[in-house]
């Protein structure tokens, strides 16, 4: 795949981890715990080249927070966790004490809540240091087979890009792993770099 290069993706990195410590730190608030959040790795592939191995989530049921992001570039994002880490989240977001039951009937409005933050976050550090405007449209939250979500994505129109980062997040000393997943057009794509390329070019 030769749209990004290597300085690309390092730049790419370096502001995402930025949004993930402005996430992190959103989180803290919440749970009146430490959170750490961390983007340890970015790749980029075409949308037909995605399957399980590739998002390297060992179960088959996950929770899937997506949002819709327009401006000097269109992108559909979809936060990735475990349904059972996704659980886990949710308990130390709203309390160790509540009860199963109890998860189960706010676990749309917390998982919008976590998933709108940490995409928010990532996105505005994105729109900060490439100076341009990108909007988000309300999160939607289901719970699905990694089968249909990657079926989903293959049969996206016009998306041919896919931007996969590895996402660490660690809350109360439990960590969980998620995949935060970018569909690019093409077009959308060479906007991207040509807006990566004016930053560096101006440090």
């Amino acid at each position: 795949m030769d749209k990004l290069t290597e300085l690309h993706v390092d730049a790419l990195s370096e502001v995402f981890n930025i949004g993930a410590g402005r996430a992190a730190a959103s989180l803290s608030e919440i749970v009146s715990e430490e959170v750490k959040l961390s983007v340890p790795s970015i790749e980029f592939r075409r949308c037909a080249e995605l399957n399980a191995k590739v998002l390297s989530l060992d179960q088959s049921q996950l929770g899937v927070v997506k949002q819709k992001f327009t401006g000097a570039f269109t992108a559909d994002a979809s936060l990735l966790f475990t349904e059972d880490s996704a659980l886990e989240i949710m308990r130390d977001m709203m309390g160790s004490q509540i009860s199963i039951e109890e998860l189960a009937e706010f676990e749309q409005e917390a998982m919008c809540e976590l998933g709108n933050i940490i995409l928010n976050a990532c996105l505005s550090a994105m729109a900060d240091m490439l100076e341009i405007e990108l909007e988000s449209s309300l999160p939607s939250y289901t719970v699905s087979n990694s089968d249909d979500i990657i079926r989903d994505i293959i049969g996206t129109e016009d998306q041919m890009y896919i931007m996969i980062l590895h996402i660490d997040l660690e809350i109360e000393k439990r960590q969980v792993n998620g995949r935060l997943i970018f569909l690019f057009s093409s077009s959308s794509l060479t906007t991207l770099r040509t807006q990566i390329d004016l930053f560096l070019n101006k440090i």
